[in-house]
């Protein structure tokens, strides 16, 4: 697998944590849950890469 597709889900994560700690910090519950599950499918993507890439070896 490419790197561009890890690199992605890392932004994902990142984009993810930004908006959740954005929502806390205003107290928008609706920003933060999307922040949340945004970080969640970032870590998923994440996790499938490097499975994809430890069945290639």
């Amino acid at each position: 697998m490419g790197i561009g597709k890890k690199t992605r889900s890392i932004g994902k994560i990142i984009e993810g944590k930004t908006k959740e700690m954005a929502g806390k910090a205003v107290g928008n519950k609706s920003m933060e849950r999307r922040g949340k599950a945004e970080k969640v499918k970032g870590k998923v993507r994440h996790a499938v890469e490097k499975g994809k890439d430890s069945f290639r070896l």
